[in-house]
């Protein structure tokens, strides 16, 4: 099975925009912080998407957007493609999400949040203004990330 999602990081005054998903029933992210996104729609582009899901989950309207990477996730039988984007240009005012709490966080507390392991790997990228990058994150049945590689590369550890 093949998922694609777009993921934002929409950041101002050094911090991130998160979201704890509480919400949701039966919510993979049940419990985590991540940005804000989704699941691409038919006929939609990547931007599209990200667009609408961030006004949707926000409030917010981007002005601007960086793309960033993309990272794709492995797990099971599942495959997602991930298109990855910052925003430091929006306007509008947040609004209560249906799917948990809306929190602005300084940028180096959040790899202190619960999150994924593999998040850890793509902050670090973003936090560094690593050039655009493919970097795929394999995790066990456990939710345990097992492999990173960037570019092609295998990481030892070393961005995460």
């Amino acid at each position: 099975m093949f998922v694609n999602t777009t993921l934002c990081y929409i950041e101002q005054d050094d911090k991130y925009l998160m979201l704890h998903r509480t919400k949701k029933e039966g919510d993979l992210n049940k419990d985590k912080w991540i940005g804000v996104g989704g699941k691409l729609e038919s006929g939609e582009s990547p931007e599209d998407c990200l667009y609408r899901e961030v006004k949707e989950e926000t409030g917010l309207t981007l002005k601007s957007h960086a793309f960033r990477g993309i990272v794709t996730f492995v797990y099971g039988d599942i495959t997602e493609y991930m298109y990855l984007y910052t925003s430091r240009e929006f306007e509008g005012d947040l609004l209560d999400c249906d799917e948990g709490e809306l929190v602005w966080i300084p940028r180096d507390e959040v790899v202190k949040l619960p999150i994924w392991e593999g998040d850890k790997v793509f902050l670090r990228l973003l936090k560094e203004d690593h050039p655009f990058f493919s970097l795929k994150l394999v995790y066990d049945d456990n939710g345990t990330l097992t492999e990173s590689v960037i570019d092609n590369k295998i990481l030892n550890g070393e961005l995460s």
